[in-house]
């Protein structure tokens, strides 16, 4: 009986081996799972699909799915099961998991709320009257419109916001069309923000040079960036010049005639109908923007150590742009309501019947937002960085003269189809430091700008950019319009920027090429105009 007893307690113990051996090295197979299509061109698919389809079929909540599903698809080696749990489970809910992510969604709720309760105060109506008298013409609007989103440097997430927020009621008295004011804001957003050294971009790019004085680096790139100081040479060109092309003209023409939208859609048409302009004053706009901007100044260096030791622009380095944002605008709120509470301007109910509408109202930028991101973990899941970094340190070796221009050109690609800036950031500057640190200081300090620039680009193109997308929540505009208006003009930019980082990377001067690529895009304008009109 003992004897039975020893043999089955072996072949239990055996078997329970085997199970926690097979279990282990189960375990070991789905940690170590990569796709067959991993770091290869298949990975940049999803996107590029994505983007053509929203372009294509003006309808850009199915167009993100579709190319959610490839990726889940090509990551599943076309398994039901695997595609489902990885779209969902790691991909939306992953997302939405995150925290940095869903500090920016909070931060868009809060926006809302306040745009709503400064137009339910009648803010934003009485800065409306107080510019028709003061701001007397459109191109004024327009000016405007650039010197405020250049001034406003500090983020290009609440770049969009806000400077959509006290705008729109200026440039929709001078008939100024949605997708205008949408290009105006997402042309100061991250142009102006990358070549700003106080922001939570120049952040971002110096944590990612690292073995280097990230900071000095970025400063000395600033005169390099052609991109984002050709983007704003464009914009006060064509305003002074009134030069528009391709699908703008249309939009800006139809605005004239008093149709803001030219298309069917027009998002939040009605969303002002029942406010009452005879209320409320211009403070009652200013003074909530005013407090949002030191709110959030204080809430970014709080993240970053100020109120711990840490310098200004130490703590503005280290700041977590999405945990500032969120405490500052947070703060912002209840002082606004309880500023128009003490002015009589809103009762407190009021206020608080404002909190579901504004979140309603960015409803749209939130689901875009949701599906950008998922489409982006599909493409990392890919290996789409390695793939780029792959080709990338394999182009690094010849051709240096040239590496500006092609580190502009795949940074561009890269932010486009992924629709993140700093994501083509971390995976190009790290390259370009390796190659050059030590060797050719001047070559890595144009590259590294020509990668910024390229990325800001990219990104600024892309339909699936959480900054377009903003800047079509902050206009008010229909996304797609957005995406197909903007287009034509940020590849103009793109094309002279390319040129002049062809020419840099053989003179190797900012003194010199600067100037020739402001002369080359004032010129290309011109021309642009001169085509346009005899047509």
């Amino acid at each position: 009986m003992r004897g039975k007893k020893k043999v089955f307690l072996s072949v239990f113990a055996l078997l329970c081996l085997l199970a926690c051996s097979s279990m282990t090295v189960f375990a070991a197979e789905e940690a170590e799972y990569v796709p067959k299509m991993y770091a290869s061109f298949w990975a940049l698919v999803p996107p590029v699909v994505a983007i053509a389809l929203a372009l294509i079929t003006k309808e850009v909540y199915s167009s993100l799915f579709v190319g959610i599903l490839i990726g889940g698809l090509f990551y599943s080696g076309f398994t039901f099961e695997l595609t489902i749990t990885h779209v969902f489970q790691d991909g939306i809910v992953g997302v939405l998991s995150d925290g940095y992510n869903v500090g920016i969604l909070v931060f868009l709720v809060v926006l809302g709320i306040l745009v709503c309760l400064m137009n339910k105060a009648g803010g934003s109506a009485a800065f409306g009257r107080w510019a028709s008298v003061h701001i007397k013409s459109r191109a004024g609007a327009q000016l405007a419109t650039i010197l405020l989103g250049v001034l406003i440097f500090i983020d290009d997430y609440f770049n969009c916001l806000t400077v959509g927020s006290v705008m729109r009621p200026v440039t929709d008295k001078h008939n100024i069309s949605r997708a205008k004011l949408s290009y105006l804001i997402d042309a100061t957003a991250a142009p102006v923000c990358i070549i700003a050294p106080i922001s939570s971009w120049a952040a971002a790019v110096t944590g990612f040079v690292e073995g280097e004085d990230g900071f000095s680096i970025f400063i000395r790139a600033i005169p390099f960036n052609y991109y984002a100081i050709l983007t704003i040479v464009m914009m006060v060109t064509i305003v002074i010049l009134k030069i528009d092309y391709g699908p703008m003209k249309l939009h800006e023409k139809n605005a004239l005639d008093g149709d803001l939208y030219t298309t069917p859609d027009r998002p939040y048409a009605n969303a002002e109908e029942d406010v009452d302009e005879s209320k409320g004053t211009v403070l009652d706009l200013v003074f909530p923007i005013v407090v949002l901007i030191i709110c959030c100044v204080i809430g970014m260096i709080y993240t970053g150590g100020f109120f711990g030791g840490a310098g200004f622009v130490e703590a503005f380095s280290n700041s977590d742009a999405s945990v500032g944002l969120m405490l500052g605008s947070f703060f912002a709120l209840v002082i606004t309501i309880v500023f128009y509470a003490v002015r009589k301007v809103l009762k407190f109910s009021e206020s608080m019947a404002c909190v579901p509408d504004g979140f309603k109202a960015m409803v749209p930028a939130i689901l875009i937002l949701t599906f950008a991101w998922t489409l982006k973990a599909m493409t990392d899941s890919l290996g789409a960085a390695e793939y780029v970094a792959g080709v990338m340190d394999s182009a690094a070796g010849g051709l240096v003269n040239l590496l500006p221009a092609i580190i502009f050109l795949v940074g561009c690609f890269l932010a486009f189809a992924t629709g993140t800036s700093w994501g083509t950031f971390g995976i190009l500057i790290p390259i370009v430091v390796a190659v050059f640190a030590g060797t050719n200081e001047t070559m890595m300090i144009m590259s590294i700008s020509a990668c910024m620039a390229g990325a800001v680009c990219g990104d600024h193109c892309s339909p699936i950019s959480d900054t377009t997308i903003m800047a079509s929540a902050g206009a008010q505009c229909n996304h797609v319009n957005h995406v197909t208006t903007q287009l034509p003009y940020a590849v103009t930019v793109a094309g002279v920027s390319f040129v002049t980082y062809l020419i840099a990377g053989f003179v190797k001067n900012a003194v010199i090429c600067l100037p020739i690529g402001i002369v080359l895009m004032v010129g290309t304008l011109v021309m642009i105009q001169k085509i346009t009109e005899e047509k």
